[in-house]
């Protein structure tokens, strides 16, 4: 009797450990976008996305955990404006001939109950690796009526002080350091 009970105490613990496994997701590129803007002496502002974006998400709901990993190509940047996108992957500005990637990896997942408030990590771009807080604006997982399977996704914000990795043009003449980064992610369950 007494090893039935632990056989059934035992398969409860695995089945529950199991049930709290962190899923895979997949960004999905067309449902993902990354953006940034900066003032541009308080007359307007210049903004630009990255066309080329990947990277997975590991999510526990019930543990409310995860892991966020996004890889931006900085090749990709796209202003609307050629000779604007040519100098910003230039070696004033992001650099992409020496660094052509920038990389977000997170840390934590911070909850208010159930509504996801925002996810610490680091970004890395132009060879500098520092810690960054993203704004979770909203976060939702569904079915997909499409694919047939979960999709969770959402919107999030940050601003940085882009001198922190060494992106300083500009600054003397009064451009200023802050940059607010907005990305809008799906990533579609594995």
């Amino acid at each position: 009797m007494r090893s039935t009970l632990l056989a059934l105490a035992a398969t409860g613990l695995f089945a529950t450990a199991a049930q709290a496994a962190p899923a895979t997701y997949a960004i999905d590129p067309t449902h993902t976008f990354a953006t940034f803007e900066i003032d541009h002496f308080g007359a307007s502002t210049n903004r630009a996305r990255f066309d080329k974006k990947s990277g997975t998400v590991q999510f526990d709901k019930a543990g409310k955990t995860g892991k966020v990993e996004v890889t931006l190509d900085i090749n990709s940047i796209n202003s609307g404006t050629a000779g604007f996108d040519k100098h910003l992957k230039s070696a004033e500005i992001l650099n992409a001939e020496k660094h052509p990637e920038a990389k977000f990896v997170s840390d934590k997942f911070v909850f208010d109950g159930d509504k996801l408030k925002h996810v610490t990590g680091k970004l890395t771009m132009n060879g500098q690796t520092h810690p960054i807080t993203i704004q979770s604006n909203k976060f939702n997982c569904y079915e997909s009526p499409m694919l047939k399977t979960e999709v969770c996704g959402g919107d999030f914000e940050a601003t940085i002080d882009r001198t922190q990795w060494g992106v300083n043009y500009g600054i003397d003449w009064g451009f200023p350091k802050e940059v607010r980064l907005v990305l809008q992610m799906e990533a579609v369950k594995q």
